[in-house]
């Protein structure tokens, strides 16, 4: 803009397309001409009407694609923050006009109250925050959840865009094609363009916010009682593919077939876990300090005590817990999942 402060350094103006271009076919000329999907959204707005008729009295207005994507990136980068093709989560959560503001609030709330930071509660600065409001020409409000990436050049990133897209989309959509997109509410017989709430998010980048909240570096004693640095991942214990591990003390034939009923006895119950065999006591240390949330040791006393001793990954707390009572004291620690 000529108020930019940057008069004469400006290009002369150039195309720039949203959209990847490619063809369909062997022959690349105009009738095999192509474009790879920017984003998901229009496509729910043009079939707002059939949709819409399906529903019933109490059914929720609101749509939600999981599709990949290609915009055209002008810089990509940053690991996989920000890619050329990504799957995209978004949703279109049509309001009656009027409660719109309301329900925008309410869904930058909810990321906030639900993505796993344990980190950050641990005392060190938050990661997550929801900055002002910013406009864009479709939206009445648009308010971002950013993560503190600290990408050099940039401390905040966008983890998720949350639009108030007002009715812009199918008011536009209405005069273009000529055909009625309002909505009629059974319940008070009122007629009226929705409004739309659009909750926007990348499952890579949330899926880097989450190795990036995890990675932890600490001291643990080793097997001769030294204090050595590791690096550990805290996943949040809903997200930790396994959460459990069983771990023999040795290959010795009583103890490896407790282990694995005691790993049975705890997938059964619902509870993600492993069980792998002893290599020797030195490194049954190293294994109890892995990613894991918690790692039970099935040693020589548990064939005496019917006791194990349960780990904890963050505290490196140690517990004696008997064998009858370890899927009680599991259950209790990580909740549901």
């Amino acid at each position: 803009m000529p108020e930019c402060g940057n008069r004469g350094t400006f290009t002369e103006p150039r195309v720039f397309n949203l959209m990847l271009r490619t063809h369909l076919g062997p022959v690349e000329d105009d009738s095999g001409l192509a474009y790879l999907r920017p984003e998901t959204a229009q496509g729910i707005f043009v079939n707002f009407k059939k949709r819409a008729a399906d529903l019933t009295e109490e059914d929720p207005v609101r749509h939600r694609p999981d599709r990949q994507v290609v915009p055209q990136r002008d810089h990509p980068g940053k690991l996989i923050f920000r890619t050329r093709e990504f799957e995209q989560m978004e949703m279109e959560f049509f309001v009656k006009p009027g409660t719109d503001e309301e329900w925008h609030q309410r869904w930058i709330d909810e990321p906030l109250r639900l993505v796993c930071r344990p980190r950050h509660q641990q005392g060190e600065p938050a990661a997550l925050r929801a900055p002002k409001d910013k406009l864009s020409h479709y939206s009445k409000p648009h308010g971002d959840i950013e993560y503190r990436f600290d990408f050099t050049g940039s401390e905040w990133g966008e983890l998720e865009g949350i639009a108030n897209r007002t009715d812009y989309d199918l008011t536009t959509h209405q005069n273009a094609s000529k055909q009625d997109m309002s909505y009629l509410d059974q319940e008070s017989g009122e007629r009226f363009v929705p409004f739309v709430i659009e909750p926007a998010a990348g499952v890579d980048r949330g899926a880097l916010t989450f190795l990036l909240d995890a990675y932890a570096e600490d001291e643990a004693p080793d097997a001769k009682g030294k204090l050595e640095k590791r690096t550990v991942l805290r996943l949040d214990r809903r997200l930790a593919p396994v959460k459990v591990a069983v771990l023999p003390l040795s290959r010795n034939a009583d103890l490896s077939p407790k282990a694995r009923d005691l790993a049975a006895a705890c997938a059964s119950g619902g509870t993600p876990t492993s069980t792998t065999p002893a290599r020797s006591a030195a490194g049954t240390g190293a294994r109890t300090r892995s990613g894991t949330p918690y790692c039970i040791t099935v040693d020589f006393d548990t064939l005496e005590d019917q006791a194990v001793t349960v780990r904890d990954r963050d505290t490196m707390q140690q517990e004696r817990v008997g064998l009858d009572s370890v899927e009680a004291y599991l259950s209790e620690r990580l909740g549901p999942c």
